[in-house]
């Protein structure tokens, strides 16, 4: 028997339990063959337990352990024979010879000797397999496992030669001289994985978002060491992944150095090979390689037999290790044909891009292990479904920072000072938490301390460390002896210049390798000496490897490519700003340009910063102002990118560029502009980020907000967050965030004294760590806001959590929702808030859990063991407490419990337990205990399972308690609310309302000796039938105070109405009554008629059978007298009444006549009704008719309206037949055959009667009735028939009459299809009729047709012709007509095809016996002609011209001529002229000017262009006749010789009373010439010089002419560019000025000042009517001024002062002197923020304003508030016909009040509401209204908040409302 493993054979054992796994797996495929050869090791006997099992492996496991118990000599033939029969795996082989004794490979040995070990176990299994194989197989095998033995070795040595101690050891004379950590000590790396899918979800974003890092908020917070890394990633057998990203710097290289050395040392034994290939020198590959090529020519290639080597590589791929390294500096793009099904042939040439996604693929070397490293970026897509094992290399923590820091220094004394100054400096701690950074500080602050070992500044930016470095690795080569940083700079300068341009240009090209050529030899030298690039092999084929250069770190690459621009002559600013743009890195979603240009904007922005200046001139060689120019382009750049929108990563780097600058103005700048952009969402943010962000919040003046939603953010950030003293609002949102996170940030929370919004959701904080956190937070904090929900705050300490909140002074609000709290912890909870002072609300619903505050000192004692009631000599808190508990399943059982909870609170706001479970008998409960609760609003308990009992008891409440206002009940809705009156209001409501039905007053005092208080029940949505009523009328019976009562929407029908009406006499305070949706029938509708009489006290009767129902009813206000009973007062009410109007409204009920006639029969009963209207009730012509005879029964009928019914054309008949029916009548108005209105006085005859019949469908048919009732009718003022049917017939019958009837009215048959012939034939009625005063035809779209008719004399004989589209044989027609019609005063032709010649025929037709005639022509070619020309067609005219008015841009000719013509005055003017006739041309026409202008009174000419001939003309003729009196010249071109004339003839026009040179672009210059023209007009009385360029100068020459005219009533020079001093001038000569009447000084440049004085002018100008100041900066002062001067200006009917900068002071003092102006009718006030008060002011004043006809108050900020006393006062102004309220703050409210007033304004005309925030209310309310006032023309609503349908109904109904903006 063989012994067991003894103590020598622990080796054997372990040996053996490594291999079991894999043999076990291996044999279980051949169980028969094992059984077989066990047989010839174990006994029989021992193998007789394997008979029961069947499982292959179990017997496996079974049959190897018994050969193990057999001994270590049984094992090893045993292990000798399978080695030698099977073809096993190469490491199960080895691992089998080990335990057989035939060697050891046991890692712990030296490498080499494990190598030899390797072999000889080789060579051993080979001999041994001998008696089994064949001769060529063994041959062939031996020498693959030769070659790949020899391999392995070359792997080994050469790794160490790179990477490992070899390298070390041969490199340690230049330590002091590497820039970056090649050399030193490594330090282990912080790793994280992540359990997230690698940025699957994310592929559709930019590049600049993703970042290469998973959604954080998925990723576990794993922290990973080297060895896990390759630890069961992936399954067995396949190809596995392993992704590494990091940011720069945080030594993702040389940890991939680190794995290959340590695989060398034998670490990592599970690896037989590893390769390690790095994408910047893959990038100068340009041909297609093989895997082998790749594996051999650029990494190894093996001495001998690479086909065997590779061939076991393909063996044995499950051992073989490939790294990646820095994906990210891959050039060319990612192959994505590579992942395609069908896996490359292993001898295809292929891309690097394919090679590497065949590999992660494991479509090539299926089984290997590839280990890529990169900077965060997107994955290629291949990758997404590929990777294993994702990780992110953070760089250090503080304790690794440390460890670096006391290795770097051991053999310095000063080791753990420089420890201490790292730790006392936050940003440079944050700065070496990435490892090439720590170097970088190390190597800087080692530099400082050994020259200066007590004090050290070191730099504050990266920048400016990079540049320390360079000046230190210079400085350390050459030697303290080699002077200053100037002299190295100046002696190196050329080769660091030439390092950069290397830099720039291998940025630019994608270039991070760089061959012997492409770097100059000084450059390379330098470089290399400083140990700035680092020299290594570059194999791109088989043959001999090339040398290669290539920047230590790529960071510093990015550097000195920076520094290149910012030094170089060739760098532009424009190129400057195009590569600092980062468009192509921010902005756009493809891949960018330049991908290696990671800190590059960082190095530029650091370098643009002042400390850097210095560096920059030396070397450079330029002066500060050019090195300046170029920084302040970098700068600009960076403001710029503020402005942009900015997602979180892009707010970062931006952060980093600022700081970088180290420039406080560019920060605050930059944090002004991102001020709400601090949002940050699923990347993980490094202490270095949250540094550079601090820095920026800091630097702003602004307060701001930070959001973490799903960011990683670990202690070391918050400890940096503590320094962040401008936040005001802190968000994180992740399920990371636990208790220790909420107790590292409470600590972090101590600096931020702005804080004032926490927030801490969606994480896993319990309440513990809540109670940590609200204990700090109401130590140090003054935050209002904590916001905790979606945490795991279950079962909170209630009494302490409340006690810490109450400390906290300025809390308002703590969430906790969804938290899952108990019932008993929200009961609680409500208790601890009630007993918590500065309490206000706890509002909880399901899961929403609120607390509110009330903001103040939070040292009010708490009053939980207190009772209010109890206690009443202690002072009452002043606060009140919301209690919302909904929907938390609360039943009857807790109502006592809440019950108690609510009596411990004297002040309760509003309590709402809707949604819960209480029931009847719950609610019963909290019912019974109001009158002991305190609630001044409202109890909810909807949704509760109330009865009818349960209302009831609910009613019962109402008597009770006597602070109750409303209830509202709705069974259906599970409605219950009840409304109470507050405290406050207890002893101030003064009831005011009468009792609606009269009782004895002693009684009633008797049964109301409690003081009461209108009531609102609403018991709607109940479906209660009428025998529910006797038990709900039992309990309100007790209620007397019920104002307002809605049944609406049940099932009480006819008899419940009845049942109604029987008990309202109980309620003697009703205000409105609904019963709507009740089922009721027509016999209730003539019920509710029949108590019209009897409800005397009744407003309104509004009722529809419809859908939905309508029966409300609504009664006048009441009066409430105050009595006094038992020592204490109270209100009683009292019968006391006077009648008012009543208003009966029945719509959508079909109606038939016999109902119509019992209706108005019952109608004719009341006394008082004032309107009726009965809309939609589809009225018969029978039915109508029969109404329209009631109507002399209604004695105080105002308004009886029709609307929504189709009427035919005999019924429109009638409706105007009523007019001889009822002389009360006014106006009949029927709109599109469906609506009608008739509007009634007081008095018979006492105004006319006006009949608008419009798009009725009246025909010719209809006219013969219609004219006789209009016969009949002698009273008309208006007959509107347009938008009919009347044709040019219809037209002819109606005139037919209307000669026969002397009546006086205007006739619109507009729109009526009237051709050229019905135009004619009026013409000639026109002409011939002595009654017809004026036509007015349009026959364009706009139709126009418009009659003015008169039964007296009438000298005026108007005709207005436009557009009718006459053609010649119409105008011929036209021209004979006119020459019968001598009468004619006036005729106006527009657009109506007359040619020249067709003008001068009509001149010579118009002719009359006597008196003047005017004459107006616009056609098109009127602007075409000259002024000669038109002349020339004016001397046509017959008789006397006594105007001519030419308007080139209305193309308007007009002639003024008066009859019979006369020469007597034509001689002295032609005298005159015989002294010119030398140089005069056109003699005889001139001769024909003067003759027919001898008398010309008036010349106005507008945009005419003068030449020299017209301009001889009017200063030779025109101005120089001696009647004209005005004379204009208006925005017309004269030449300069033209403007001599001008002034040279204007001195001989001494009659001459008004002169308008307005818009003739006057300068100052042309003034003087003027003046002396004006000198010479004694007579002037009208001077018009507005929108000239006459300015101060010229304003003070025109006064000097002015000071003489007496007889001067208007002055306009409006915008003219007057200011102060000409203002001054002019004002100095109004004094005198006793006559002037208008002045117009709008749009001109005064002062305050100058207003002034101008104020205390006019107030000497007694008579001034019209004074026009707009668009002035006048402000207060002078608006102050004016209300002093007003009381002088008792003739002022106008007065504009829009847009003059009056604020609340000046419009206060101005609306109260408007009153001593009686005479005003027009006012402009728009455009200045007057403020309420000034509005209150003015209303106060309009009544004194009794002619006021137009009011503009655009643009003044008036709201709802404020309109409501403006409204009042309009009332009270008899001639207002206008009122322009647009563009201001109107909402429905003030809508309403407005359109109440309307009805009392009967002048008003015109109502301009555009541009407010009137809806749908107010619109309707207008529109109701406006139904009421006929004379209103329209009234404007573009641009409300109105549906569009409404809009467009309203329209429909009412044309007059408009929603256009035309």
């Amino acid at each position: 028997m063989q012994l067991p493993f003894q103590s020598d054979d622990l080796d054997l054992e372990a040996a053996i339990a490594s291999a079991r796994p894999q043999l076990v797996e291996f044999l279980s495929h051949r169980p028969g063959w094992l059984l077989t050869t066990s047989q010839r090791f174990l006994p029989v006997v021992a193998l007789n337990s394997l008979d029961g099992i069947t499982d292959h492996k179990e017997k496996v496991s079974v049959i190897l352990e018994l050969l193990e118990k057999a001994g270590p000599a049984t094992w090893k033939q045993f292990a000798q024979y399978l080695c030698m029969e099977c073809d096993l795996p190469l490491d199960l082989e080895i691992l089998l010879m080990s335990s057989a004794g035939e060697g050891n490979l046991s890692q712990k040995q030296e490498v080499c000797a494990g190598v030899s070990a390797w072999s000889s176990v080789l060579k051993g299994s080979t001999r041994r397999r001998h008696s089994s194989s064949t001769v060529s197989d063994k041959a062939v095998k031996q020498q693959r496992l030769d070659s790949a033995e020899k391999y392995r070795y070359l792997l080994i040595d050469s790794i160490c030669q790179r990477y490992g101690s070899r390298r070390a050891a041969g490199a340690a004379a230049q330590e002091q001289t590497q820039p970056l950590s090649f050399n030193q000590a490594f330090v282990n790396l912080v790793i994280r994985q992540s359990k997230a899918s690698p940025l699957k979800e994310r592929t559709d974003k930019p590049q600049e978002d993703v970042a290469g890092a998973p959604e954080p908020e998925g990723c576990a917070d794993t922290a990973l060491k080297v060895s896990d890394l390759f630890c069961s990633v992936g399954r067995s057998g396949m190809t596995k992944v392993i992704f590494l990203f990091g940011k720069p710097g945080t030594g993702k290289t040389m940890l991939m150095h680190r794995i290959c050395q340590k695989w060398a040392e034998g670490v990592l034994p599970q690896f037989l090979f590893t390769f390690l290939f790095e994408f910047r020198q893959l990038n100068l590959l340009k041909r297609k390689l093989t895997l082998k090529e790749l594996l051999f020519d650029l990494f190894l290639q093996p001495e001998d037999s690479p086909d065997a080597v590779f061939q076991y590589l393909l063996e044995n791929a499950r051992h073989t290790l490939i790294i990646f390294d820095g994906l990210d500096e891959f050039a060319a793009n990612m192959d994505m044909s590579s992942s395609s099904k069908e896996g490359p042939a292993l001898t295809s040439h292929m891309s690097i891009s394919k090679l590497f996604a065949g590999l992660c693929h494991g479509k090539l070397l299926p089984g290997c292990t590839v280990l890529v490293t990169s900077r965060p970026k997107r994955l290629p897509d291949f990758l997404l479904n590929t990777v294993d094992l994702l990780a992110e290399i953070w760089g250090f923590d503080y304790e690794k920072v440390e460890e670096y820091v006391s290795h770097y220094f051991r053999q310095h004394s000063f080791k753990e000072q420089a420890i201490a100054h790292l730790k006392n400096n936050t940003k440079l701690l944050s700065m070496c938490l990435i490892p090439a950074l720590c170097y970088v500080v190390c190597t800087c602050l080692e530099y400082l301390l050994l020259k200066h070992q007590v004090s050290v500044e070191l730099p504050q930016t990266m920048t400016q460390f990079y540049i320390k470095m360079l000046l230190i690795f210079i400085n350390k080569q050459q030697g303290e002896n080699a002077g200053g940083e100037e002299t190295q700079l100046n002696c190196n300068r050329k080769a660091i210049l030439g390092l950069c341009d290397l830099a720039l240009k291998g940025l630019e090209d994608n270039k991070l390798v760089f061959y012997l050529g492409d770097t100059p030899e000084h450059v390379k030298e330098f470089a290399s000496l400083h140990g700035l690039l680092t020299v290594f092999e570059v194999k791109t084929s088989g043959t001999c490897p090339e040398a290669g250069y290539a920047f230590v770190h790529l960071s510093l690459q990015e550097f000195f490519a920076a520094l290149c621009l910012m030094v170089s002559k060739k760098v532009d600013k424009n190129y400057l700003k195009k590569k600092f743009s980062l468009k192509s890195k921010w902005i756009l979603k493809n891949e960018a340009k330049t991908e290696f240009m990671e800190s590059f904007h960082i190095f530029l922005s650091g370098l643009s910063s002042k400390e850097c200046r210095t560096f920059l001139m030396l070397l450079a060689e330029q002066d500060e102002a050019w090195v300046q120019d170029k920084q302040d382009t970098i700068l600009q750049s960076l403001k710029k990118l503020a402005a942009t929108q900015l997602t979180g990563p892009k707010v970062i780097e931006l952060c980093h560029c600022t700081f970088e600058t180290q420039d406080l103005k560019v920060a605050q700048h930059i944090a002004s502009l991102l001020n709400f952009k601090y949002e940050f969402k699923n990347f993980r943010l490094t202490p270095l980020d949250m540094s550079a962000l601090v820095f920026v919040i800091n630097s702003s003046q602004d307060l701001t907000r930070l959001d973490f939603t799903g960011c990683l953010v670990d202690v070391d950030c918050l400890e940096i967050l503590a320094g962040c003293k401008n936040v005001e609002h802190l968000s994180f949102r992740s399920r990371k965030c636990g208790d220790d996170f909420a107790a590292a940030l409470s600590k972090s929370l101590q600096g931020m004294r702005s804080l004032k919004n926490l927030e801490l959701t969606g994480g896993s904080i319990t309440a513990e760590g809540m109670t940590s956190l609200v204990q700090v937070s109401s130590q140090y904090l003054q935050l209002e806001e904590i916001n905790l929900q979606d945490n795991q705050i279950r079962d909170p300490e209630v009494k302490r959590m409340m006690d810490l909140f109450s400390r906290m002074e300025k809390l308002k609000k703590i969430d906790l929702s969804n938290n899952d709290l108990s019932v008993n912890a929200v009961l609680i909870l409500a208790k601890e808030v009630i007993a918590c002072q500065n309490a206000t609300e706890l509002h909880v619903r399901k899961d929403t859990v609120i607390i509110y505050f009330s903001g103040l000192s939070g040292k009010a004692p708490r009053s939980l063991d207190l009772r209010w009631k109890e206690n009443k000599e202690c002072v009452t808190p002043t606060r009140f407490v919301k209690l919302c508990l909904q929907n938390r399943s609360l039943s009857s059982q807790h109502a006592k419990e809440i019950v108690a909870i609510l009596q411990r609170c004297p002040h309760l706001s509003e309590v709402d337990l809707s949604g819960n479970k209480l029931g009847d008998e719950g609610c019963s409960c909290l019912l019974e205990s109001l009158p002991w609760l305190s609630i001044s609003k409202q109890l909810d308990l909807s949704q509760n399972h109330l009865s009818v009992n349960g209302i009831c008891s609910l009613l019962k409440s109402v008597n009770t308690c006597q602070k109750m206002m409303e209830v509202q009940i709705s069974l259906c809705h599970e409605t219950a609310v009840l409304r109470f009156t507050e405290d406050r209001e207890f002893s101030s409501l003064l009831p005011r309302e009468e009792p609606m039905f009269s009782t004895d007053d002693q009684q009633y005092e008797e049964e109301n000796q409690t003081p009461t208080y209108p009531q609102k029940i609403r018991l709607t949505d109940s479906s209660f039938q009428a025998s529910d009523l006797k038990k709900l009328f039992a309990v309100l019976k007790e209620c007397s105070s019920i104002s307002e009562l809605d049944l609406s929407s049940n099932c009480l029908g006819d008899e419940g109405l009845l049942q109604l009406f029987q008990f309202l006499p109980n309620l003697k305070l009703l205000s409105s009554l609904k019963f709507n949706d009740n089922q009721i029938s027509l016999n209730s509708v003539f019920f509710l008629a029949q108590s019209l009489p009897t409800l005397e006290n009744i407003k309104m009767m509004n009722l529809s059978l419809g859908h939905p129902q309508v029966v409300h009813l609504t009664f006048w206000e009441r009066i409430r007298v105050r009595s006094t009973s038992r020592g204490r007062s109270s209100f009683l009410a009292h019968p006391n009444y006077e009648a008012k109007g009543q208003c009966f409204r029945l719509r959508d009920c079909r109606v038939g006549p016999e109902d119509v006639t019992r209706l108005c029969q019952i109608l004719a009963q009341c006394p008082h009704l004032t309107e009726i209207d009965l809309s939609g009730n589809s009225l018969s012509d029978q039915s109508v008719e029969r109404l329209l005879s009631f109507l002399p029964y209604l004695c105080h009928l105002t308004l009886l309206s029709i609307r929504n019914n189709t009427f035919s054309p005999c019924c429109t008949v009638l409706l105007i037949k009523s007019i001889n029916l009822c002389e009360r009548i006014r106006v009949v108005e029927v709109r599109s055959s469906e609506n009608a209105f008739l509007h009634l006085g007081a008095s018979k005859r006492s105004q006319k009667t006006s009949c608008r019949l419009t798009d009725c469908a009246i025909g010719q048919g209809q006219i013969d009735e219609l004219c006789g009732v209009l016969e009949q009718h002698g009273w008309l003022a208006e007959v509107d028939l347009s938008r009919n049917q009347l044709g040019d017939e219809g037209l002819r019958c109606l005139l037919d009459h209307l000669h026969r009837v002397p009546v006086t009215c205007s006739l619109n048959l507009s729109h009526n299809r009237i051709s050229q012939d019905g135009v004619l034939h009026l013409i000639s009625v026109f002409a011939t009729s002595g009654n017809t005063t004026e036509v007015q035809v349009s026959l364009c779209s706009k139709a126009t047709l418009i009659i003015k008719l008169t039964s007296r004399d009438d000298p005026r004989k108007i005709l207005r012709l436009t557009e009718c589209n006459f053609q010649p044989e119409h105008l011929e027609k036209l021209f004979l007509l006119l020459e019968q019609c001598t009468g004619l005063t006036e005729y106006i032709s527009s657009n109506n095809n007359m040619t020249v010649q067709a003008a001068e025929r009509l001149l010579r037709s118009l002719r009359k016996n006597l008196g003047p005639l005017k004459i107006s022509i616009e056609e098109p070619w009127v602007f075409k002609e000259s002024v000669m020309n038109l002349l020339e067609l004016a001397v046509q005219a017959c008789g006397n011209i006594t105007e001519i008015t030419i308007c080139k841009d209305k193309t308007l000719f007009q002639l003024g001529v008066s009859f019979p013509h006369c020469l007597e005055k034509v001689e002295s003017v032609v005298s005159r002229l015989n002294l010119y006739t030398p140089e005069i041309k056109h003699v005889c026409f001139y001769q024909r000017v003067l003759e027919k202008c001898a008398q010309l009174q008036e010349l106005r000419w507008s945009h005419v262009e003068l030449h020299n001939d017209e301009a001889e003309m009017l200063f030779r003729i025109f101005l120089l006749l001696p009647e004209l009196k005005k004379f204009g010249l208006t925005s017309s071109s004269i030449m300069p010789s033209g403007i001599d004339y001008l002034i040279t003839g204007l001195q001989n026009c001494q009659a001459i009373e008004e002169l308008n040179l307005g818009y003739m672009k006057l300068s100052s210059a042309a003034i003087p010439k003027l003046v002396l023209g004006l000198r010479e007009m004694p007579s002037l009385k009208r001077l018009i010089l507005n929108h000239n360029s006459i300015g101060n100068d010229g304003c003070s020459r025109l006064t000097e002419a002015l000071k003489n005219m007496h007889y001067m009533e208007e002055i306009n020079l409006s915008h003219n560019k007057i200011g102060d001093p000409g203002l001054v001038n002019l004002a100095a000569v109004l004094l005198k000025m006793q006559n002037l009447k208008r002045i117009d000084l709008s749009g001109n440049s005064p002062s305050p000042a100058g207003g002034e004085k101008l104020m205390e002018a006019l107030a000497y100008c007694t008579c001034i009517e019209e004074l026009l100041l707009s668009r002035n900066v006048f402000g207060d002062r002078t608006a102050v001024k004016l209300a002093l001067c007003l009381p002088h200006m008792t003739s002022l009917k106008i007065l504009h002062l829009q847009n003059n900068n009056i604020g609340p002071a000046g419009g206060m003092k101005l609306a109260r002197a408007l009153v001593v102006c009686g005479l005003l009718e027009e006012i402009s006030l728009s455009e200045n923020d007057l403020g309420e008060g000034s509005i209150r002011a003015l209303s106060e004043g309009l009544p004194c304003l009794e002619h006021l006809r137009k009011i503009d108050l655009k643009l003044c900020g008036i709201t709802d508030e404020a309109s409501k006393s403006l409204f009042h006062g309009f009332r009270q102004c008899p001639s207002m016909e206008e009122i322009i309220l647009s563009w201001n703050a109107l909402g429905d409210g003030g809508a309403q009040e407005l359109a109440s007033a309307l009805p009392e304004m009967e002048k008003l005309k015109m109502l301009d509401l555009e541009k407010n925030h009137i809806g749908a209310c107010g619109a309707t309310k207008l529109a109701e209204e406006l139904a009421k006032c006929p004379e209103i023309q329209f009234i404007r609503l573009w641009d409300n908040p109105v549906p569009k349908g409404l809009a467009e109904n309203l329209t429909s109904q009412d044309p007059r409302i408009c929603f256009s903006f035309y």
